[in-house]
């Protein structure tokens, strides 16, 4: 097929409620490493990575290698049948864990499963129903996860009951008016006025993203999940950390996101860059809280052992090139260079995120901190122009998302910089 005729066929054939980044879509014909390249040949720096999919690069070969070996032995059994690669994942998992503690996993397709097997479980260890989430997060595109989501235009049709939304740490646009750390995280401790006033005040338990991600990297302050994992134990909830986007290292130096923060969660979900690109979703939990999920359950493409196959070969990639320190290191070198850009560059208003998971926030104003949302599309839009593909989000859509392959150098991040340069100088020679 042509560009032209696979933009036809997107646009005939698939629901219009598939939308792309930019005016003209982007037809992605190959990738390789950091880069991947148009139905035209024009090559781009990938620091978007399929939306922190991509973690060790656009088709690795040494994941490539294992999982090209597994398709000629064993492609599909379902759950219904033990096999060594999804035997293999689960056990490797389990030593990865914040403190070894969430040793039982179930293997999904996606976050979004991965997520509603998470609350399901909850509710039947618990007994009750009642969830807790949090603005601004996303959770996938069920109707159960979308209510999870603490963002309207995230949320299409009938919402599911009992879950209820707390503030989030959004330090930047503090809900209260207040400046961290004099504000005493007040985010944090008024969770318990939620449960008060809007649950029964017995919880089935409290899901979060470590930083949010379609919100738009929003990074909490240390003291926030500590404070409210406490709150939710005493109202008889467990603690979900949602790392389908901050888990496998991103972050830097831990395997997960809530590990910054100190806090042992009941339940991890993950998906995305477990696996670089091949579908997977992960629900893990304490030997305990799993057993609450009494009865019989399969999932038919769960634990595929190809897609096992791959996420184990992430792994180990991962750990042999210890690329948890390369997050940190590289993580800390993007972020010097994220706020050199920001002290040029007028419409950035923030910079924040954690690790090879980083944000940057455009606004009108500096003092009124009216959000830029359209000045966040010209930018994608000039980025794409010199060669450079990022995210968005935020749920002011001014925000530009950064998540590249966890083993770029500092000469990629070079290469970034001199690109979002460039970019941001266009949308300000636009602006006048």
């Amino acid at each position: 097929m042509t560009k032209e005729e696979i933009i036809l066929a997107n646009r005939e054939f698939l629901f219009p409620a598939v939308f792309h980044f930019f005016r003209e879509p982007l037809v992605i014909a190959r990738g390789k490493d950091q880069y991947v390249w148009d139905a035209d040949g024009k090559q781009y720096l990938d620091f978007l990575g399929g939306i922190v999919t991509v973690s060790v690069g656009h088709c690795n070969q040494e994941v490539n290698a294992k999982v090209h070996r597994q398709l000629d032995t064993l492609q599909h059994v379902s759950t219904l049948f033990a096999n060594e690669p999804q035997a293999a994942l689960a056990q490797k998992i389990a030593s990865l864990t914040p403190g070894g503690k969430l040793t039982r996993s179930f293997f999904t397709n996606s976050g979004t499963e991965a997520n509603e097997t998470a609350i399901l479980t909850a509710r039947c260890y618990t007994g009750s129903s009642e969830i807790i989430a949090l603005r601004h997060s996303y959770h996938g595109r069920s109707a159960m996860a979308m209510t999870l989501t603490g963002q309207g235009s995230w949320r299409l049709g009938p919402p599911h009951p009992g879950i209820v939304h707390a503030h989030n740490a959004y330090c930047y646009r503090c809900p209260f008016g207040l400046a961290y750390p004099d504000c005493d995280v007040r985010c944090a401790r008024d969770i318990e006025e939620l449960i008060r006033t809007t649950t029964t005040g017995h919880i089935a338990g409290f899901i979060a993203e470590p930083i949010q991600g379609v919100g738009g990297y929003i990074t909490p302050p240390k003291e926030y999940f500590p404070i409210v994992e406490e709150i939710v134990r005493r109202y008889g909830g467990i603690f979900i950390s949602d790392e389908v986007q901050t888990g496998w290292g991103r972050t830097g130096g831990k395997w997960f996101g809530i590990e910054q923060w100190g806090v042992t969660p009941d339940i991890l979900t993950g998906a995305k860059g477990l696996a670089n690109g091949s579908p997977i979703g992960l629900t893990v939990a304490t030997p305990e809280v799993a057993a609450g999920l009494a009865g019989a359950t399969l999932s038919t493409f769960g634990g595929n052992p190809v897609t096992a196959t791959a996420a184990k070969a992430v792994i180990d990639f991962i750990e042999d090139r210890d690329l948890l320190a390369n997050c940190t290191t590289t993580g800390a070198y993007l972020r010097a260079r994220l706020e050199e850009l920001r002290a040029k560059h007028e419409l950035i208003g923030d910079v924040r995120g954690m690790g090879l998971l980083q944000a940057i926030e455009l606004v009108e104003d500096h003092r009124t901190k009216k959000p830029a949302a359209a000045q966040a599309l010209a930018l994608l839009e000039a980025a794409r122009e010199n060669g450079l593909l990022v995210g968005k989000g935020g749920l002011y859509g001014n925000v530009i998302r950064i998540t590249p392959p966890m083993n770029i150098g500092a000469g990629d991040v070079d290469h970034f910089i001199e690109a979002m340069d460039a970019s941001l100088a266009m949308c300000a020679a636009a602006a006048h």
